[in-house]
């Protein structure tokens, strides 16, 4: 019997566009479909395999994919995220949360092998202990993205629990992509200082300098979510809800990582309306229950992840391709 194949839904965004890539490369181009809603893959993820245009919210859609390509896992990541979700909150729920119960239910009627559905540090809140945010603690997010992400931890746990469907997921902190320009989140400075640092040798940051976030390099998201993925499904306490952390700095700590490489680096500091949000987020986050139930390790650190960040946007602006 031919193995089933793999479907990732926001194959187009930030981490979806590099998950797609790297299950391609795991498991051939053929076995895993591209989907997204409107925006234009770029070359190599519409070459590499099959590219479907599918809203998440639309369930006869969902189901035509699913039954074309005789689809048994799905990798969840269509989103609106935290920045734009404040400026359009009715769209951030109607794609976040109706587009997860849609994946879900065509998960549960079509008997699918696994769901893979990102949460996010954006469930936590002001009343969330800020420091080595525990595993289980208080959940009371302001934002309308924080919101989906809580209800939608609830909503997977209640399909494992009610149907024995299988759902996973992790609460992602900022992650740091080269390849891909962020798409409208309250940690996109994090990415952006490094191309502007290549591009221009100054950065305006939205957030203070002492801000401190949770944050991940991109090949750190990419094995925390195939690592979970792998991992024996009955061996785990928790399912949706999983804390994974790298490492945390200050906007002021990256900047002075980076001018170790860019020493003429000149950073300023203009907060706007995501420092709000900045400061209901974590600083740092206790991920214990990754690393026990499924052996979560990252490999990079700070330093580490500027030098091959650098490295790999230098050589994309002596191509004169550090935007594409």
């Amino acid at each position: 019997m031919a193995e089933k194949r793999i479907l990732v839904t926001g194959a187009v965004g930030q981490i979806g566009s590099e998950l797609t890539m790297a299950l391609r490369e795991r498991h051939g181009g053929d076995s895993v479909v591209a989907a997204g809603r409107k925006t234009k893959p770029r070359p190599e993820l519409r070459d590499s395999g099959p590219f479907e245009f599918a809203d998440v919210t639309d369930r006869e859609v969902l189901d035509g994919v699913i039954k074309k390509y005789d689809i048994g896992t799905i990798y969840h990541m269509a989103a609106i995220l935290s920045a734009v979700g404040e400026e359009k909150p009715l769209l951030c729920w109607n794609v976040n949360m109706n587009g997860l119960h849609t994946v879900l239910e065509a998960a549960r009627e079509h008997s699918l092998e696994k769901v893979i559905c990102p949460s996010s540090i954006a469930a936590f809140g002001p009343e969330t202990p800020r420091d080595n945010t525990p595993q289980e603690t208080v959940l009371r997010p302001t934002t309308m993205y924080g919101v989906t992400k809580v209800a939608g931890e609830l909503l997977c746990d209640y399909y494992v629990r009610r149907f024995d469907v299988d759902v996973r997921g992790l609460r992602y902190p900022g992650i740091i992509s080269s390849e891909t320009l962020p798409g409208g989140g309250t940690t996109d400075y994090a990415v952006a200082i490094y191309y502007e640092a290549i591009d221009k040798g100054k950065y305006t940051c939205f957030v203070r300098e002492d801000t401190a976030l949770p944050m991940m390099y991109m090949p750190d998201c990419i094995k925390a979510t195939l690592d979970l993925t792998d991992a024996d499904f009955s061996k785990l306490k928790h399912h949706s809800d999983f804390n994974v952390g790298a490492f945390s700095f200050t906007a002021g700590e990256l900047a002075a990582e980076i001018r170790k490489h860019i020493p003429e680096l000149e950073v300023t500091y203009e907060p706007d309306s995501r420092q709000k949000i900045a400061d209901s987020w974590p600083r740092s986050l206790d991920d214990s229950a990754a690393r026990e139930e499924w052996g979560w390790e990252p490999g990079y650190d700070l330093a580490t992840m500027t030098q091959d960040m650098l490295e790999k946007l230098r050589k994309r602006h002596a191509e004169g391709k550090l935007y594409q």
